[in-house]
């Protein structure tokens, strides 16, 4: 029995659990990327993001009886001009690194049309997908001890059927596609949104609370190391927040404590909240679909 109710994206936003939830998802997702990196490294800009959860939606709600159906190299490049997710050029190439990575591969020739390629997700792939769907679910279960994870891993249609339904509410939402210019530099750069997880992993309880929050420990070039990317990168990114007054270290030379300002922390809950709410919406679809 499906044991949730629905939460709108405010209620989970002001949810007095939310930041709790954040740093579960946000230690959940590290993870991701600690036991595949290579994929993580995939999806770990905004723009990636976005074509990853299009092309998988595209694999998953393929129509069985339409063998034109799926995910294809031309379908998915159209769909990223058309929702203006990325050039057709940009999805070409990403297409063709997941191929050459083996996170996708060519699906078996049913097609009448030889000029068709279609694609599909290897397990690789499908794997950290529901990873990441089930730890989702798993923070929405905490806002209302629910079962959406113990249900969604006893019913995987569940997974199949949410998730192209929120990728496809997600791709045309304002909010989640056009995150906030104060977190949005570090999104839309290669690695960045590992990092604002990093240092949402940090965030004390009332972190809501203050103006200012101080984390003690963050290193720049620890960041760099951890996930990959050059310092300069990392640098880049906290130099224009620093710019804006969203962020700063205590001490000259990115020395001493990391603050963040009440601004940067509610911008990334704003933006994670449309996230939030369309899952949850998707999963209630998905349950309401197979009962």
């Amino acid at each position: 029995m499906f044991t949730c109710r629905l939460h709108t994206r405010d209620e989970i936003l002001y949810h007095p659990l939310f930041l709790s939830i954040e740093r579960q998802i946000a230690l959940h997702l590290i993870g991701i990327h600690k036991r595949a990196p290579r994929l993580a490294r995939l999806a770990a800009s905004h723009q990636k993001w976005l074509l990853t959860q299009t092309l998988f939606a595209m694999h998953t709600g393929r129509d069985r009886g339409n063998p034109v159906s799926g995910l294809t190299a031309g379908r998915m490049m159209q769909v990223a001009k058309e929702f203006d997710l990325a050039s057709k050029n940009t999805a070409a190439s990403f297409l063709a690194e997941l191929i050459a990575y083996k996170f996708l591969r060519d699906a078996p020739d049913e097609t009448p049309d030889r000029r068709l390629r279609r694609l599909e997700t290897t397990e690789v792939s499908e794997e950290a997908m529901a990873s990441w769907f089930l730890g989702h679910m798993a923070c929405l279960d905490q806002l209302d001890d629910g079962n959406r994870a113990s249900l969604t891993a006893d019913e995987p249609r569940l997974f199949h059927l949410a998730q192209p339904r929120a990728a496809r509410a997600l791709i045309k939402e304002p909010i989640w596609k056009e995150p906030r210019s104060s977190i949005g530099h570090f999104l839309w750069s290669d690695v960045g949104g590992l990092v604002l997880h990093d240092l949402v992993s940090r965030l004390p309880d009332d972190a809501r609370e203050h103006k200012r929050v101080l984390l003690v420990g963050v290193s720049i070039s620890e960041l760099a190391n951890e996930f990959g990317i050059s310092l300069t990168n990392v640098k880049r990114m906290f130099k224009r927040a620093e710019t804006d007054n969203l962020l700063g270290w205590e001490s000259p030379r990115n020395r001493g404590a990391l603050w963040l300002s009440r601004t940067f922390i509610e911008d990334y809950f704003h933006w994670q909240s449309a996230k939030f709410a369309e899952l949850d919406s998707a999963i209630h679809w998905a349950a309401s679909q197979i009962r």
